[in-house]
């Protein structure tokens, strides 16, 4: 099945992945369904048998403190406003993908769209300095991942890629704010 983004590979084939049982494992299965107790090695054990791990997750979600982080993050809740302010729901907010992190997804009736925000302070350059043809290409295989991991989403009848820029002064105040519909 060919990915719905032209340009991008089908990044449900290169993922799909196939385990084949070995087939010391089904002669195990076949002896402990005849009720024989079978001793594995050490080194075969599942891991949490050896560690004593739960299944929980071990770290929580990071917050950084770093100013370019609190900066991103600014950006992309006066994005996110914005977006919502023109009709659009917002699906999902720094979706983690193989291929790195998407900003935003969001959509309204017609439109799914994968949303790049740039956020720079006033002063030091644009923020499509930094929307070159490699981060185009990777935020187009991260919604290519996105499609093919979010099951539960609105099926619209058009895709596309925006960007928003913003700047903000070295107050933290809003100077502008620019979408850019169809950026690539």
């Amino acid at each position: 099945m060919r990915s719905p983004i032209p340009g991008v590979r089908d990044v449900r084939r290169r993922s799909l992945r196939v385990v084949r049982e070995p087939p010391l494992a089904a002669a195990v299965a076949a002896l402990e369904a005849a009720g024989l107790a079978v001793a594995q090695p050490a080194h075969t054990r599942h891991r949490t048998e050896q560690t004593g791990h739960t299944g929980a997750p071990s770290v929580g979600p990071v917050m950084s403190d770093d100013l370019r982080h609190s900066l991103g993050r600014l950006g992309e809740r006066l994005a996110a406003e914005h977006l919502e302010r023109l009709g659009y729901t917002v699906l999902s907010r720094n979706y983690r993908t193989r291929f790195g992190e998407l900003d935003l997804v969001v959509a309204d009736d017609y439109t799914l769209v994968f949303c790049e925000v740039k956020t720079r302070r006033l002063g030091s350059g644009t923020p499509w300095d930094a929307l070159g043809e490699r981060k185009r290409s990777q935020v187009r295989s991260m919604g290519a991942a996105w499609l093919c991991e979010v099951h539960e989403r609105p099926r619209t009848a058009e895709l596309r890629f925006d960007a928003v820029g913003v700047v903000i002064d070295a107050h933290g105040a809003l100077v502008s704010l620019d979408h850019l519909e169809g950026a690539f």
